[in-house]
């Protein structure tokens, strides 16, 4: 913290402090000459006083009116010095008044500077602070809207491709350009996988705007997490069997339960379940851990597939982020199924992260457990 007194001193220039003691050395002789004959009628009216002034005079001799004189000097430089105070606050105040107004002209990267006065300094420092998070409000507003360009971008990517899949093949169909009724049901049924591709990502996109809702409404419900994660398993069964994998489960708590809305949660294993399913088929195994502290539950979904490169690793909880860059739908889902589980997580209080290393990639989500 400055020292105020001093650094206002400092901006006094040479000349000025001269003239204030000169003016301060004169008014404090006119003073003490004033003062010396009134003290003298005083005494002589008052045996109390010259009673008392006998006593200091027999003390400290005449080092007593030095003393008055240094008193007297002392209190008309301390009057300048408030003056040039007074007037430093009001070139100051000025000063930022003008920086103020650059600011408000667009030149968001100014920052006011510090100043030696205590309140000004602090004004300075709440203004920089408004600036900061003009900053940060402008900046969220581009991302914002990049983010918007982004997702219409990447949902017409999506749709386009199927669109014109169905289009094409109902064009054959409809002009008659098939060989016999066996190709004609392989027509239908590509359409039909592409509509069924359209459904399933229009229900995605429809969940992610809403779950993107800060104020969705999250119902209280107390949730068993070792029993969610026994019936996952179970509804799993027959896709892990078509997929050749086995799903395993380690559960070291006994009292996983949790608050929150558990058809969401649900979401939330199963957008994981199906990732490692459809990444990690080459580990043949799915591991579901549970553990637990004392404020929370933590359950980690586990593949022994190919690892996701670390450049990736930050990124695939973005949506539409894949780590498989051509978009295929023959390799990858919506791309938004990770964002999704994400959003749930967060609207719970809780956190998800990805670890991954070689032949292993880890999906971790930590949920508060309830009061």
């Amino acid at each position: 913290m400055k020292n105020n007194t001093f650094f206002i001193i400092k901006t006094i220039p040479v000349w000025k402090a001269i003239l204030y003691a000169l003016l301060s050395l004169i008014a404090s002789t006119i003073t003490v000459a004033m003062l010396l004959p009134s003290i003298y009628y005083y005494e002589q009216q008052y045996s109390a006083l010259d009673f008392i002034a006998s006593i200091l005079f027999s003390l400290m001799g005449k080092s007593i009116l030095v003393l008055l004189f240094v008193l007297i000097l002392c209190f008309y430089l301390f009057l300048f010095y408030r003056m040039e105070k007074k007037r430093y606050i009001s070139t100051e105040f000025n000063r930022m008044i003008r920086e103020v107004e650059l600011i408000a002209n667009g030149y968001f990267d100014y920052k006011i500077e510090e100043r030696a006065e205590a309140g000004l300094d602090e004004l300075a420092a709440h203004i920089n602070n408004v600036v900061i998070q003009a900053q940060k409000a402008i900046e969220e507003e581009r991302r914002s809207e990049q983010i918007k360009n982004d997702l219409v971008t990447n949902v017409a990517h999506d749709l386009r491709s199927p669109l014109t899949s169905i289009i094409g093949y109902l064009n054959l169909i409809n002009e008659d350009e098939y060989r016999d009724e066996v190709e004609l049901r392989g027509y239908i049924q590509i359409v039909y996988a592409k509509v069924e591709r359209l459904h399933h990502l229009i229900n995605d996109l429809f969940e992610y705007t809403y779950v993107q809702n800060k104020e969705t409404l999250i119902s209280d419900q107390f949730i068993n997490i070792e029993e969610m994660i026994n019936q996952l398993v179970v509804q799993h069964r027959i896709q892990m069997q078509e997929a050749g994998m086995q799903m395993r489960t380690f559960i070291t708590t006994d009292s996983p339960v949790i608050v929150g809305d558990g058809n969401k949660i649900a979401r939330v294993f199963e957008n994981l379940i199906q990732n490692a399913m459809r990444y990690g088929k080459e580990g043949k195994y799915i591991d579901l851990i549970v553990s637990d502290s004392r404020q929370t539950v933590e359950v980690e979904v586990k593949n022994y597939g190919k690892a996701i490169p670390s450049v990736d690793l930050p990124y695939i909880f973005e949506r539409f982020y894949r780590v498989e860059k051509s978009r295929s739908e023959y390799t990858g889902g919506s791309g938004l199924g990770l964002a999704i589980a994400k959003s749930i997580v967060k609207l719970h209080g809780g956190e998800i992260e990805a670890k991954s290393s070689m032949g292993k990639t880890s999906f971790v989500v930590t949920l508060l457990k309830k009061p």
